[in-house]
């Protein structure tokens, strides 16, 4: 149902990763040194590292050049990521790295010794390309990783490798994660290290019982074969789940004692307090609408419950994590507290909370927090995004860690319009600010704080040349609703004449449309310039999308994908159609993934309205997705009268409304939204004589990237469609 493409104007944006916890320094998208005013970076595809001085842009200094990386009669290794170890001697390089359904996380590591001046390959004789998510132990003297399911600990000195657990299989999953857990909790990273470098905090997830999705491949062999998915459908029950710690010298592994049935909760985050001796972890109920968190004993086992919150929808778990990464624990200095997010009040707050479960609202006000960038205890301060006045926005702010600030106090200059983001430092004091707008094109400079002085890099300035910039505006509904839109009109424009109007929809609860930042009002699915050929398009935005609005807004969605969003929609658009340069015969929709969903829905269920719609990669039957998305948002299907909602919301019960123009593409090879979908959606079309045009790509997933020349011939399919049904320009 979400793509991490993002598809609002249909556009690949690449966004830096906020650091959630400025003391934390290589979390994120930059591997600060640990004084915070240089950091290392590795170019493009490169073989070397460098370090950079962020009050000097001109200084870069060689940390690991080509030759460093490069083994005997072997080419010099091609650096996808790196870490260095705590004492800055070591560093580790992920390389050759191979796709693991979304994210290539399975590769080859090595270690370079900086004192030593050795290149040594972690996992000699594992098979190539299968360790995952190695990392140094605190003390500098081991690395641990997963391959096939088991987690191992190598001895850097000695190159022994031992197994930490030996019961891996392809159901038994040890440090890491099935399909659902990686694609609804974004967990991927499934162990820890001690703080001590004695043990290891790791998942378990046990998938012998969820019932394979087969993917048929038709084209790769004489014989057509299979591709089995593990794949819990809404109304499955999910994987079992647990914890256990395991001791590196004895490889003996104690499983925690977290009360609840297995099966039916999922710990979605789990790290280290600040001792060896215990972990911390949240458990979510199977609806998603309870989360507690537990305190567990490594040495015993026993689990300490410190929190408990419930929801009449769901809780919104991964709002707290900054760029969906749940790695990682906020805790303060004390050991005794530490920093969590919720919406309890209504509002996406910062909350300080004891070990014992005493909460301190830190933010007040009615506003969301968007991000956690940074607690600076030093000087009494947390820092993090939000922007209070204009939910299509996004600024930096501060407020005083002990609660008593009554007011945000924002740092982010006024004269900069649009949505910024800060990676900060690990002292606090220094910050990759990156600022962009719908017409500014991303600018990066490093600036100082709380002052937001600029040190180096690019003087940021909006673009005052920027030609058919897009335009925000606001729409209220019949129904009372007020949306924030944007629109980019035909570059000749003439308000006397009347104009086709292409909507971009999403819809849902895992990603928005209607933001001021660099792409939006940009169609990368078009070929050519859709405002030089004469189309408005736009896109607004409704309740359940996920905007700084409060989470009565976000959350009026539940139970209520493909009914309340797509009233949103069309009431939406009915305003829109009493614009006066607004042609109604020819309004088209396109949308992916949830947005083809949208598409679908409000081709059927408003056909009076929408008369072409281009849907790719839709979920047509809600009771086909996954159990961990579908349930958080719907509820948990147990008998009829719970998946009344689910049906409702299908675009496959209204299918025989079409009266306007469908094209509709699939990948066959989509382990996310399966192809099922599409097939369901062509039975009830056929069935009802609803004549449309259908587009399958072989074996393509659910981006339908792979093979050659097909973005081409999707682009040059979606663009003719929209032209032959839809066509461009003033009347």
């Amino acid at each position: 149902m979400k793509t991490r493409f993002c598809w609002s104007g249909c556009i690949l944006l690449t966004f830096i990763l906020l650091l959630p916890f400025c003391s934390q320094a290589q979390r994120g998208g930059i591997n600060w040194a640990k004084d915070g005013y240089q950091y290392y970076r590795t170019e493009r595809g490169g073989s070397a590292i460098f370090e950079y001085d962020t009050r000097d842009s001109a200084k870069k200094t060689p940390v690991v050049t080509k030759e460093m990386l490069t083994p005997p009669g072997k080419p010099a290794l091609q650096v996808a990521s790196f870490a260095f170890s705590d004492d800055g001697n070591k560093v580790m390089i992920f390389t050759n790295t191979k796709r693991v359904w979304r994210y290539n996380t399975r590769g080859d590591y090595w270690v370079y010794d900086l004192a030593a001046k050795t290149l040594k390959q972690l996992g000699v004789g594992k098979p190539e390309s299968s360790l995952m998510f190695a990392k140094f132990s605190p003390d500098g003297s081991k690395a641990a990783y997963v391959s096939e399911h088991n987690l191992y600990v190598e001895d850097l000195a000695t190159g022994q490798i031992s197994p930490l657990t030996t019961d891996g299989a392809y159901r038994i999953i040890n440090g890491t994660f099935d399909w659902a857990y990686e694609e609804e909790f974004d967990c991927r990273d499934g162990f820890r290290w001690s703080p001590d470098s004695k043990l290891i905090a790791y998942w378990q997830i046990d998938a012998r019982k969820i019932k394979n999705y087969l993917m048929l491949n038709t084209t790769d062999s004489i014989y057509p074969f299979t591709i089995p998915v593990e794949y819990p459908v809404a109304g499955e029950d999910p994987s079992s789940c647990k914890v256990g710690v395991v001791d590196v010298g004895s490889a003996k592994t104690r499983w925690m004692d977290v009360p609840g049935d297995i099966v039916q909760h999922y710990i979605p985050r789990m790290e280290w307090t600040t001792n060896s001796n215990e972990i911390i972890l949240e458990q979510l109920n199977r609806a998603q609408n309870e989360s507690k968190i537990f305190i567990c004993n490594v040495s015993t086992g026993a689990a300490r419950q410190v929190r408990d919150e419930k929801s009449d929808t769901w809780i919104d778990g991964k709002a707290r994590w900054n760029g969906g990464n749940p790695v990682g624990w906020d805790w303060l200095k004390d050991g005794k507290s530490f920093i969590w997010i919720t919406e309890k009040d209504g509002w996406r707050h910062i909350y300080r909370i004891t070990d014992e479960g005493r909460e301190t609202l830190i933010t007040r006000g009615d506003y969301d927090v968007t991000g956690l960038n940074c607690v600076d205890e030093t000087n009494g301060f947390v820092y993090f995004s939000a922007s209070p006045d204009n939910a299509t926005q996004e600024y930096l702010y501060r407020v005083k860690l002990n609660g008593s600030s009554k007011k945000p106090e924002r740092l982010t200059p006024m004269d900069l319009p649009g949505t910024h983001m800060y990676t900060m430092s690990p002292n606090g004091k220094i910050a990759m600010h990156t600022f962009s707008n719908s017409y500014t094109p991303y600018q990066t400079e490093v600036v100082s704080l709380p002052d937001n002085k600029h040190i180096s890099g690019a003087h940021l300035a909006v673009n005052k040349n920027a030609k058919n910039k897009p335009e925000f505006f606001k729409i209220k509904t019949a129904d009372g609703i007020e949306m924030d839109g944007w629109m980019v009109k035909p570059t000749h424009f003439d308000s006397t004449k009347k104009y086709p109007v292409v909507f971009s929809v999403y819809a849902e609860p895992a990603g928005l449309t209607v933001a001021d930042r660099y792409g939006v009002g940009r169609n990368g699915l078009y070929i050519g310039n859709m405002a030089d050929d004469g189309y408005i398009y736009m896109a607004i935005e409704g309740r359940g999308a996920p905007a700084p609005k409060g989470a009565a807004w976000r959350h009026a969605i539940y139970k209520n994908i493909g009914l309340i969003n797509i009233r949103d929609q069309a009431m939406g658009c009915r305003e829109i159609l009493k614009w006066p340069f607004v042609d109604s015969s020819r309004i088209a929709v396109h949308g992916w993934s949830g947005g083809g969903s949208t598409t679908l829905n409000l081709l059927f269920q408003y056909p009076e309205l929408y008369k072409t719609g281009i849907a790719v990669a839709a979920v047509g039957w809600q009771l086909s997705y996954d159990n961990i998305y579908q349930e958080r948002y719907m509820g948990v299907p147990v008998d009829s009268a719970s998946r009344v909602p689910f049906i409702k919301g299908s675009p496959v019960t209204y299918a025989k409304n079409l009266r306007g123009n469908l094209l509709y593409m699939h990948g066959t090879g989509d382990d996310n939204v399966h192809y099922r979908n599409a097939e369901l959606l062509i039975n009830e079309l056929i069935k009802y004589n609803r004549q449309f045009q259908l587009m399958s790509y072989p074996n393509r997933s659910h981006g339908i990237f792979e093979g050659e020349g097909t973005t081409l011939f999707l682009r040059t399919l979606f663009t003719n469609y929209l032209k032959a049904h839809c066509p461009p320009g003033p009347r």
